[in-house]
Parts: C-alpha cells; structure tokens; sequence
C-alpha cells in the first residue's frame, strides 16, 4: 500500500509539476528597487541566508515569489534531489521539512526557521522598506 501511495504522489509530482514552475514564471512579481548602496549591503546580509527548497513544492514557491518581491539574492539548495543538501537540513534543523530558511549568525551558530509563513515575515521585517 505505502508503494501505491509514494507512486502516485511521484506521478502527480510530474504531471503537475511543469504546469506549477510556469505559474510561478508567468506570475513572478517586479523586484523591490533600493538605492545602490542600500541594495549592496541587502546583498552582503543574503549571504547568511540559504533557503533550502524542493522545485515544485507550493510553499517554497510563495517563498521564493516573495525573495523575488523583495529582490533578495538568497542561495536556494534543492533538498529533494540532492541528497547532501538533505542530510545539511536533517543535521542542522532536525527534519526533512521544506522550505526551510537557515540563518547563520556572525558567531557562526545556525537557526533553523520552517514554515513559510514564518519564513515570509522574517524576510519582511528585515529586508522589506
């Protein structure tokens, strides 16, 4: 049973997945204009982020539209097909959840933010004008 159930959720993955990567294209909002300086030092701060992502996942997908909005130039690592990136996200956060935001501090120490709406508002209250 776990087999038809995992086969089916693979199969609609890839039928519906193309359809969802060209939503988020033809959809994809105007980027947050910053003054120069500003936008340089947005840039250096993305640097301590990584967004850890599966392609065709909705939540990751608002996430990104919403990095696109803010025009944040935030590293995205694919946690579904690599599974090196998996194993950062289960060492470092604790699970196999997506998307998952890590933030490293300038001690070097890691937080782990899950959830999308979560990871939205802390992009808004840091990086939005």
């Amino acid at each position: 049973m776990k087999f038809v159930v995992r086969t089916f959720f693979r199969t609609l993955r890839v039928v519906i997945g193309p359809f969802m990567l060209l939503w988020e294209f033809v959809t994809r909002p105007n980027g947050l204009v910053r003054p120069l300086a500003r936008q340089q030092q947005v840039e250096q701060e993305c640097r301590s982020l990584v967004l850890y992502q599966f392609k065709t996942c909705p939540f990751c997908i608002k996430v990104r539209q919403e990095m696109r909005r803010l025009s944040l130039d935030i590293e995205c690592l694919d946690a579904q097909r690599d599974q090196q990136n998996r194993d950062d996200l289960v060492h470092g956060g604790g699970q196999v959840k997506v998307p998952c935001l890590k933030i490293s501090g300038p001690s070097g120490a890691s937080e782990w933010l899950y959830e999308s709406g979560k990871i939205i508002e802390y992009l808004r209250e840091r990086f939005a004008p």
